[in-house]
C-alpha cells in the first residue's frame, strides 16, 4: 500500500513528491483589483517551503465580471498568447515563481462561480444576473425571510445561450493557456461546491433541453469539450484534472455521475478530486458524518472508494476532514485515493507536512484538530443555509493574510 512519503506521477508526466496536498481555499488576497498581489505571493511562498507533494491555488475566476467574492483573482480579458501580453505573462510568472521556487508544483483552480456569484462581486453591475445552465435561483432556505436574503445575496441567473456558452469556454480556455504560459504545473477545473461547472453536471440545476441538458451524458458536454478545448493548447506535460461533488448524489443519481466521471476520464484528465457541497449544501465545510466516518475523518470517503472501483487508474485526490496522520495513511492503505488534499489546517499551519511526514514525531502529535467557528446569533437565529460555510472561509482567508505577513495564526 502506498504510504505518505511516495511520490505520485500523474499521466501527463507530473510528479508530485509525496501525497499531501495542499487544497484549494479562498485566499480573498486579490484586493480591489482582483490580480496576484505580494500578499497572496509571501502566502504562496510560506506554503512552498511546507513540504507539500503539490499546492493548489484558490480560485482563480475566468471572468472579471463574474466573481464568486469581491477579491478573488480574475482574467480580465482575452488571452491571445504571450506576445503582445508581456507584462501580463510576467505577472503571473511571479505568481508561479512563488509557489514553485522551493520545488513543489502547484496546480492553479479555475473557476467560473455561474448562479453563485455575489450581487456585489464582478464587474457587470448590481442589477446584471449572473449565468447559469437554466434561470434556477439558488435558495438558501424555505422561509420568506430566507428565501428574500436569498435574493438579495444571489439575484435569479438568466439561462445562458450558445454565445454564452462558447464565451465561457473560450474564457476557460485562455486562463488555462495563461497558467501554462505562466510557468505553472497545471490547472484544475472548478467542477464541485455549486459553481458553473457543477450547475451543468447536475439535474438539480439544469433542466435544459438542448444539448448540454437532460441526460447525464448531455450534462457533461460542457466540461467534457471545455477539457479537449484545453488539451490542444497546453503542453502535454501540463496537467488537467477536476474537482468533483460527492455529497450531492444520492443513489438515484449515482450512476449518473458515474457516467460524467467516464467521460472526463475519456476525456484525459491527469487526476479527480473528491470533494463536496455548494453554498446550498455546505457539507464541504463539514457534513452530518456516521460514527464511522468521524472514525476515518475524511467526509467523502465512500464516494471515493466507490470511484476507485470503478476507475482503478484514476488518479484521486481526496479533500475534506483529514486532519491527523493515521487518519491520512488509513484513507491511503484503503486504497480509497492516491492523494490527501489538506484545506484548513494548512491556513492555521502552513508547514504541516514537515510534521506528519516526521517519523520521529509520534502519531498523537501528527495532528491539527479544529473547532468549528462559532456563529453569530443573528445567523443562528436565521439559520440561513451557507452562513456557516462563509463565516468558516472568512475566518481562514484572515489565517492566510496573517501567515502571509508573517503574523501568529490561531485556531478558532
Amino acid at each position: 500500500m502506498a504510504s505518505l512519503h511516495e511520490s505520485v506521477r500523474l499521466p501527463c508526466g507530473l510528479v508530485f513528491p509525496n501525497r499531501l496536498a495542499k487544497a484549494a481555499m479562498a485566499e480573498s488576497l486579490a484586493g480591489s483589483g482582483n490580480v496576484p498581489t505580494p500578499t497572496l505571493l509571501e502566502a504562496y511562498n510560506q506554503w512552498g517551503q511546507g513540504g507539500w507533494g503539490a499546492l493548489l491555488t484558490g480560485n482563480v475566476q475566468v471572468d472579471v465580471d463574474h466573481l464568486g467574492t469581491p477579491r478573488d483573482v480574475a482574467l480580465h480579458a482575452e488571452y491571445t498568447g504571450k506576445e503582445g501580453n508581456e507584462a501580463l505573462v510576467d505577472n503571473w510568472s511571479q505568481y508561479a515563481k512563488s509557489c514553485q521556487q522551493h520545488g513543489t508544483p502547484t496546480i492553479v483552480q479555475i473557476c467560473h462561480p455561474g448562479r453563485q456569484s455575489l450581487r456585489f462581486a464582478g464587474r457587470r453591475g448590481l442589477l446584471a444576473p449572473p449565468i447559469a445552465p437554466s434561470a434556477i435561483p439558488l435558495q438558501m432556505g424555505d422561509s420568506l425571510v430566507q428565501r428574500l436574503l436569498s435574493w438579495l445575496v444571489f439575484p435569479p441567473p438568466r439561462e445562458m445561450t450558445q454565445g454564452d456558452i462558447d464565451r465561457v469556454t473560450r474564457q476557460f480556455v485562455d486562463a488555462a493557456r495563461l497558467m501554462a504560459d505562466s510557468g505553472f504545473s497545471g490547472i484544475e477545473l472548478h467542477g464541485a461546491h455549486g459553481y458553473l461547472i457543477d450547475q451543468f453536471l447536475n439535474s438539480k440545476s439544469n433542466n435544459r433541453i438542448d444539448a448540454y441538458g437532460g441526460s447525464a451524458e448531455n450534462r457533461a458536454k460542457f466540461v467534457v469539450d471545455t477539457i479537449h478545448a484545453i488539451r490542444q493548447v497546453v503542453p502535454q506535460t501540463f496537467a488537467i484534472g477536476i474537482k468533483l461533488n460527492s455529497a450531492d448524489h444520492n443513489s438515484s443519481t449515482f450512476e449518473d455521475t458515474m457516467t460524467q466521471i467516464r467521460l472526463l476520464v475519456e476525456a484525459g484528465i491527469d487526476f479527480l478530486e473528491v470533494s463536496g457541497g455548494s453554498y446550498e449544501n455546505p457539507t464541504m465545510m463539514g457534513p452530518e458524518k456516521s460514527q464511522r466516518t468521524v472514525a476515518r475523518e475524511a467526509f467523502f470517503i465512500e464516494f471515493a472508494t466507490e470511484t476507485r472501483k470503478r476507475f482503478p487508474d484514476l488518479v484521486l485526490m481526496l479533500t475534506g476532514g483529514f486532519r491527523t496522520r493515521a487518519g491520512a495513511e488509513s484513507a491511503l492503505q484503503q486504497n480509497a485515493c492516491d492523494v490527501i488534499g489538506i484545506g484548513r489546517p494548512a491556513a492555521i499551519e502552513p508547514k504541516l507536512p514537515l510534521v506528519l511526514l516526521d517519523e520521529n514525531v509520534p502519531d498523537e502529535e501528527a495532528q491539527l484538530v479544529l473547532n468549528r467557528v462559532p456563529m453569530p446569533f443573528l445567523a443562528r437565529l436565521l439559520a440561513l443555509k451557507g452562513v456557516g460555510a462563509g463565516l468558516e472561509s472568512s475566518f481562514y482567508a484572515k489565517q492566510i493574510r496573517r501567515l502571509a505577513m508573517g503574523l501568529k495564526t490561531f485556531l478558532p
